[in-house]
């Protein structure tokens, strides 16, 4: 795990040890490995909590306190990562006393050696992987490694990490990952359901309010100097609940001369969202934008673009997408299919390789694996984009300078029009005038 990685890892274990206790209760948790401090030993996990005491017999009286939440931490830390056996409880101050609390002994039934792990794994990936062919060779592979011994005396993170480098090695295929994370068991592919207006209505609200967090992935919407549009989209939203949102953000840039398409730190989403989106910026007859085809059933399933949108359609004028190695999956899909289309100019680095539909299933109380079940077929090349290599960009440039030159370009094809006021002249001249070739000055919106 590289150091963003951990940090990001250690980020999201603090969030859920603190939801585990009243607000303020707890300072900050940390989670260390065999390596990070003497006495963890090799396959297991240290999961140190630092609280709002002032002294050991303050210590000893929080544990009391919160005796309850502990327990329910130490019994969910024994079911989501089992190799946590080590808890302690302190504070920060050098040379603080700690508590020890016990592993939760009544959940070790329940618990997959890492060889089950790995086994269980191997027979998930030879029964769904969309190419059987491959996984064959993927898990005869990781056999002969699992034979040799190199994932014995693993804890769960290091041993899902390295299980997903080698299958990704023999694949190519980033989608074919093992993380951490229980699921429950996945449903056949989608189809039609029977019609429950109250289940429905319940789920598509919760789902609707959940990812009205982060405002469905759109995390930035800016008319930039010289009257050029730019959105930072950060995932491919499912429309049926985030419609409006994506009509409401394409409104707000409708009036522009040129749009940037801010893709660099979109990780992916449904393929109902890329169509909504790219509906927008193609006229209202059928557009085939792509089509899934489902390897258990031979089975294709066609992506057409929207005859009506919600709003106004962006036409007629340029479209420029940055792309960086972190754009993945759905939010390639994107990519691809602008352009291929020759709707978009894509700028920057190749995309992660991301190209086919996953499923999750479940591997252990701990441990799940995604696993490609379908592959992306481009109607116009007749293949996805290679998942080994990700799409790549019209304009390969770092990452950091693609929007600058995307803007450049954007301004460029407004000075060369016709009809533009004088004041938006004068913004796009003035712009311009600040984005020298070395990247550096005037930069597009980045967080």
């Amino acid at each position: 795990m590289e150091q963003g990685e951990r940090e990001e890892f250690n980020r999201v274990v603090d969030h859920e040890v603190k939801g585990h206790f009243p607000a303020g209760a707890v300072r900050r948790a940390v989670l260390l490995r065999h390596g990070d401090e003497q006495g963890i030993e090799a396959g297991y996990l240290l999961l140190r909590v630092f609280v709002e005491v002032p002294d050991e017999q303050g210590l000893a009286v929080w544990r009391d306190t919160h005796r309850a939440e502990v327990d329910g931490l130490r019994r969910d830390l024994s079911r989501r990562l089992p190799s946590a056996r080590l808890l302690e409880l302190t504070f920060d101050e050098p040379g603080a006393p700690r508590i020890s609390v016990p592993d939760d002994g009544s959940l070790t039934t329940e618990r997959l050696s890492g060889r089950e792990i790995v086994t269980k794994a191997l027979a998930l990936v030879r029964a769904n992987y969309v190419f059987p062919e491959l996984a064959e060779q993927a898990a005869t592979a990781i056999e002969a490694r699992l034979a040799a011994g190199e994932y014995d005396q693993l804890d769960e993170i290091t041993l899902t990490e390295l299980v997903t480098r080698h299958l990704q090695e023999a694949t190519g295929d980033r989608h074919l990952a093992v993380m951490l994370g229980d699921v429950p068991p996945p449903n056949p592919r989608p189809g039609p359901r029977p019609w429950e207006p109250k289940d429905y209505e319940a789920r598509q609200l919760a789902r609707r309010q959940r990812f009205r967090w982060d405002n469905f992935g759109i995390r930035r919407v800016e008319r930039l100097d010289g009257n050029v549009g730019y959105l930072d989209l950060r995932r491919m939203p499912d429309p049926a609940n985030a419609g409006p949102a994506i009509a409401a953000a394409m409104e707000l840039v409708a009036g522009t001369y040129a749009l940037i398409i801010d893709m660099r730190r979109n990780g992916g989403g449904s393929p109902e969202g890329v169509v909504f989106w790219c509906s927008h910026l193609v006229d209202e007859q059928p557009t085939h934008f792509t089509d899934i085809v489902y390897a258990d059933t031979g089975e294709t399933r066609q992506f057409w673009s929207l005859p009506y949108v919600p709003g106004s359609r962006y036409l007629d004028r340029p479209v420029y997408v940055l792309t960086s190695r972190r754009t993945f999956s759905a939010g390639e899909d994107l990519c691809y299919a602008l352009q291929v289309l020759g709707r978009a100019e894509l700028i920057g680095e190749t995309t992660g390789g991301g190209a086919h539909p996953t499923r999750v299933y479940p591997v252990s109380t701990a441990v799940c694996i995604g696993i490609p079940f379908a592959r992306s077929v481009n109607p116009v090349t007749g293949a996805d984009w290679p998942p080994a290599t990700g799409v790549v960009p019209d304009i390969a440039v770092p990452e950091a300078e693609a929007c600058d030159l995307a803007y450049a370009r954007a301004l460029q094809y407004v000075l060369a029009l016709a009809d533009v006021p004088p004041p938006i002249m004068d913004e796009a001249r003035d712009a311009l005038a600040v984005l020298p070739a070395s990247a550096t000055g005037l930069r597009c919106p980045e967080r």
